[in-house]
């Protein structure tokens, strides 16, 4: 009886890896996404048995609902078509030069493309990923892997006194940096519900800035992406609280004991005694989006005189209050201590304060208000607005475009 079980358990052993075998090494072979010269892109899906296929992305969106996280772009989901071998299938329209996310879903049930390896963490939830890219200069090619010189990635752990842990950044140096140059620092910040790997994946800075420093439009420079989530040390299951659930507030049962403006000067100080940096006001430039536009916006009013270049993308602008009586305008004014912090940035005179957001933002309102306060008070500032809401697409266009404005 013990050897007829033994032999049982070996069978199945054998081909479960057979199986496991077939699909590594070889078995059906689908091609999806199949991306075509002129923009277009096809889906497939091996699903012989499934009832109904359907495929979302966001090159299909095109209205804004309101979510936990805010405004964002609804899903719409399109039917795809069977083929006499189980294969299902969907053709695009041509799409522009950018990289897009994308899902199946099946009889119900979302699934990822078993015919893609390259997919993007956004929380809890993973997309697969594809660029569209034309011609030299495109967004699609900002955003890919080209015959450039590449700079380096690092995941830096360092000592934070302020927050009473260690933490880990991502840092980026140029193509170069090992010869001793000194460079100018870029400190970039990620939004709600990111970390330290948000600007590397969703936001493709690394290519970007290999691809504009190697055009010659951007300076090379150091770029510092910090984990603006107080309450942890790392991205999800990169510290020692373990594999966790992420969350839009990552770790829940944890408790910040300051802010992120109040503990930035322990990042810039471990980035200048650890690296090869430009010093001073005129060599530093920080960015965000939404949480970390809203964290450069508070970090520069507290250290005026720390960066010389200020970026808020679709920032989350915390404008003194939260009285449901009074409008955003009214709480700025009848706030002396934020008034007098803002007053304090813009006597510092920072050479560039930049602010851009999608015309659908839920955010919109508040960036409006903060623009009329700054014009009542005279203060100068660039603005920039763009299509679509509090999405990638246009963060990505943010850092491509601040960073040819920086340091120069």
């Amino acid at each position: 009886m013990k050897k007829t079980i033994n032999l049982f358990v070996c069978a199945i052993f054998y081909f479960a890896n057979g199986f496991t075998q077939e699909a590594v090494f070889g078995g059906r072979s689908i091609l999806s996404p199949e991306v075509n010269m002129d923009g277009s892109v096809i889906f497939r899906l091996y699903a012989p048995k499934a009832i109904k296929v359907e495929l979302t992305g966001d090159f299909l969106t095109n209205v804004n609902v309101q979510t936990p996280m805010g405004e964002m772009e609804q899903a719409i989901f399109v039917e795809m078509k069977e083929d006499k071998n189980g294969i299902w299938s969907y053709t695009t329209e041509k799409l522009s030069p950018e990289l897009y996310s994308y899902k199946f879903r099946v009889d119900g049930m979302d699934y990822l493309d078993p015919s893609n390896v390259y997919m993007c963490r956004d929380i809890a939830s993973y997309a697969n990923i594809f660029i569209v890219k034309k011609e030299s200069g495109d967004k699609g090619y900002l955003y890919s892997v080209n015959e450039v010189p590449h700079g380096d990635v690092n995941k830096v752990w360092y000592d934070s006194p302020t927050l009473k842990m260690k933490r880990r950044m991502t840092v980026y140096t140029p193509a170069g940096y090992d010869k001793g140059t000194p460079y100018p620092v870029l400190y970039l910040l990620h939004g709600a519900g990111g970390d330290e790997n948000a600007w590397i994946t969703l936001g493709r800075a690394v290519q970007i800035m290999d691809n504009l420093i190697a055009s010659g439009k951007v300076i090379p420079m150091i770029v510092v992406m910090p984990n603006g989530n107080t309450n942890s040390q790392a991205a999800p299951g990169e510290w020692s609280k373990g594999m966790y659930r992420p969350s839009f507030m990552e770790h829940e049962a944890s408790k910040a004991i300051a802010s992120m403006d109040e503990s930035f000067p322990d990042i810039v100080t471990y980035i200048e005694s650890h690296y090869h940096t430009l010093k001073g006001k005129e060599n530093r430039a920080i960015c965000g989006l939404s949480m970390g536009g809203g964290h450069s916006f508070a970090t520069t009013k507290r250290y005026p005189d720390m960066f010389n270049y200020v970026g808020l993308f679709s920032a989350a602008i915390f404008l003194g209050g939260n009285d449901p009586k009074k409008t955003n305008m009214e709480m700025l004014e009848s706030d002396p201590i934020l008034e007098k912090e803002i007053a304090g940035l813009f006597e510092a005179a920072p050479k560039l304060y930049w602010i851009a957001i999608g015309k659908k933002d839920f955010l919109y309102k508040s960036n409006e208000d903060y623009r009329k306060y700054l014009d009542a008070k005279g203060y100068n500032y660039e603005y920039m607005e763009t299509d679509g809401g509090h999405i990638w697409r246009n963060w990505r266009i943010y850092l491509t475009l601040f960073a040819q404005k920086i340091f120069q």
